[in-house]
């Protein structure tokens, strides 16, 4: 078998959805709990996965999405710029539950130039080099690893920012090649995310002990205040709302 016809036999077995069965499945799961979504979401398995940074919303879905299927898969995104508490509840979520953590990359020639022509903390420079950070280092491994998938799970809720306030429990991923996205906390707050982790004794990141709301990588992120937004704190020097690195919306970068 040639490799284009191994390549067409591979994309055969895909399986893809469209714009009307999303909005059946957004339908039929209104009223569903977070559970709910993912114990139908395993019937998408192995071609599914759940993305996790290992923030409070995060860690409570591993914890929802293992107990449903121990083989269920999780990945993550090692930008090389981590805060060392985020390695240390990846290390705890791996100890507590056995979890075979996928762990993505950014190509290390792509860093290298990036960083060889604009410095280790272009970010801090100018709003389109802090995409063409996020981009190099989050957003590509992303695009990279999803075309492997149906579907793919994230932690995002419509209270985070106003870019995700429209956030639908089941959408048609355009940005990713129109395969389906879930998001099964997208109508719970903080207080049930915090709740959940209390009552079921989830590990989580430390930092958020410590005024860290939102958690991103090391240099981009810093504790916010009392009565501040929550990702205040993600790419503080930059003054607009849009608090997004390019995982859920496109920023257009081109290098």
């Amino acid at each position: 078998m040639s490799s284009q016809d191994t390549q067409n036999s591979a994309d055969a077995l895909k399986k893809r959805f469209n714009a009307a069965q999303v909005e059946q499945l957004n339908e039929r799961f209104e009223d569903s709990s977070a559970q709910e979504i993912l114990e139908w979401a395993t019937s998408l398995h192995p071609r599914i996965a759940l993305a996790s940074s290992f923030q409070s919303q995060g860690v409570v879905l591993i914890d929802m999405f293992l107990k449903i299927h121990q083989k269920a898969r999780i990945f993550t995104l090692d930008t090389g710029r981590l805060n060392e508490e985020t390695y240390e509840v990846m290390d705890a979520i791996s100890s507590k539950y056995g979890a075979n953590i996928e762990i993505l990359f950014p190509d290390k020639k792509e860093v290298e130039d990036m960083v060889r022509e604009h410095g280790p903390n272009l970010f801090y420079k100018g709003k389109d080099n802090r995409f063409l950070c996020c981009d190099i280092r989050k957003v590509r491994p992303l695009n990279n690893f999803l075309p492997s998938l149906d579907a793919w799970i994230t932690s995002i809720r419509r209270d985070q920012t106003q870019n995700r306030s429209e956030a639908k429990k089941f959408e048609l991923d355009e940005l990713h090649g129109g395969i389906l996205k879930i998001n099964p906390l997208v109508d719970w707050s903080s207080k049930e995310v915090w709740e959940y982790i209390g009552e079921h004794n989830v590990p989580y990141n430390k930092l958020h002990d410590l005024g860290y709301p939102s958690i991103g990588c090391a240099p981009c992120t810093r504790p916010v205040r009392d009565g501040e937004d929550p990702r205040s704190g993600r790419w503080w020097w930059e003054n607009d709302s849009d608090k997004e690195c390019g995982l859920h919306m496109s920023h257009n970068v081109n290098s």
